[in-house]
C-alpha cells in the first residue's frame, strides 16, 4: 500500500472512531461475502461494517484516542461504527452472530468507555431507548399520580371532618330545641 494511501485510510478510520458514538470490533474468519452483505444490511440504518488493516485499525484508534481495542486486533477484523443506537446495533450483530457463529465479537467502545464482549451481550438484551424512555413517562406518571392524590387527600379529609362537625351542630342543635 503506498504512503498516501494508507495515510488516507487511516484518517478515514479516525474519523470514523471519532464520528461515531460506539464501534465494536469483531473477528469475521471464515464468513462469505453474502453473509457480509447480509450483516451489513442488518446493521443498515445505525452502522457502517467496515473490514479494515489490523495496523492502520490501530493507528486510527490511537489517533482518534480509542485504546478499546488494544491486544485484540489480531486475525481478520472488522469494525461496526455505529452512529445510530448502539443498543440496536448491539442486537442486529448478535443474533447475526447466532445464526453464523464465525462472526466473533471481541470487544467494543461506548462513549469512550471500553466494553468487553460479554459487556456488549449485555448492552444488547436491554430494550430500546424509545421504549425505556416510554417506561420512563409512564413510571414519571404514576408518580405524579400519587402526589396528586397525596396532595389532595388532606383536603378531602379536611372537608369530611368540617361536614362531620356541620352534621353533629346541626343535630346538637336540634336536640336542644
Amino acid at each position: 500500500m503506498a504512503k498516501s494511501d494508507r495515510n488516507t485510510a487511516i484518517a478515514e478510520i479516525t474519523d470514523k472512531f471519532r464520528n461515531s458514538g460506539a464501534a465494536v470490533l469483531t473477528e469475521y474468519r471464515g464468513l462469505t461475502v453474502a453473509q457480509l452483505a447480509e450483516l451489513r444490511k442488518n446493521l443498515r440504518g445505525n452502522a457502517t461494517y467496515s473490514v479494515v488493516k489490523n495496523t492502520l485499525a490501530e493507528i486510527a484508534a490511537k489517533n482518534a484516542g480509542v485504546d478499546a481495542f488494544e491486544g485484540h486486533l489480531v486475525g481478520p477484523t472488522a469494525i461496526a461504527f455505529i452512529d445510530g443506537d448502539p443498543v440496536d446495533a448491539a442486537k442486529a450483530l448478535r443474533d447475526f452472530s447466532k445464526d453464523n457463529p464465525l462472526l466473533v465479537i471481541k470487544a467494543g467502545v461506548l462513549d469512550g468507555k471500553a466494553l468487553n464482549a460479554e459487556e456488549i451481550s449485555k448492552l444488547a438484551n436491554l430494550e430500546s431507548r424509545e421504549v425505556l424512555l416510554a417506561k420512563l413517562a409512564g413510571a414519571m406518571n404514576a408518580s405524579l399520580s400519587k402526589a396528586v392524590y397525596l396532595f389532595a387527600a388532606p383536603l378531602s379529609q379536611t372537608a369530611r371532618v368540617v361536614d362531620a362537625l356541620r352534621a353533629k351542630v346541626e343535630t346538637e342543635g336540634s336536640e336542644a330545641a
